[in-house]
């Protein structure tokens, strides 16, 4: 593992996550509601921020790697997955659009990785319907996170229907690279 700028900004984002947990776990006393939603979307910001970042320093400074080529999605969706959780306890976000979403990721990866190993990588390699779904959910996650009215905008009721939008593109995208996959799946059966 090369130790490097990228990859230790993947691992602050990674280290980020029992933060962020730990946030809504602090009593009431030290931080009120409203305080802890702050806090825990100016995180998750944060932590999108970094994952642009890493992959721009990345290809900037010539420091791309195996290594962080394979942690980097494993951090986005460890933080998208505990942020989901998170909202799911704060009865902010449906458990079937939580179920929808992570059950994609592990899907997608999983067979990413199958494809990879036939060397079939570049059927299921991002898409921009995949683009679509991760602008949607990026962009509901830290209004759900925020949860207070922003310049009298309801970022409550905008937050959820982005999170559908998330879900519906969630599907649609795991459609898309399950069909990309099927030509190889099928050839692999005969």
């Amino acid at each position: 593992m090369r130790i490097n700028i990228p990859n230790l900004l993947t691992w602050a984002r990674i280290a980020l996550i029992p933060v962020f947990i730990g946030i809504f776990y602090l009593p009431d006393g030290w931080m009120g509601m409203a305080q802890k939603n702050l806090l825990a979307m100016t995180l998750f910001v944060a932590a999108a921020i970094t994952d642009w970042l890493d992959g721009y320093l990345a290809r900037v400074l010539r420091q791309v790697s195996a290594f962080g080529a394979f942690l980097d999605p494993v951090a986005d969706k460890l933080m998208v997955a505990t942020a989901l959780i998170m909202l799911v306890q704060l009865s902010r976000v449906d458990v079937l659009i939580a179920i929808i979403i992570i059950g994609r990721e592990i899907t997608i990866s999983a067979l990413r990785e199958w494809m990879a190993r036939v060397g079939e990588s570049t059927s299921v390699a991002v898409a921009y319907i995949g683009k679509l779904k991760t602008t949607a959910q990026m962009s509901a996650i830290p209004a759900l996170l925020y949860d207070e009215p922003l310049l009298g905008i309801d970022l409550r009721l905008i937050g959820s229907v982005l999170i559908y939008i998330a879900a519906a593109l969630t599907l649609w995208s795991m459609g898309y690279y399950l069909n990309r996959a099927m030509p190889t799946l099928a050839k692999r059966e005969e």
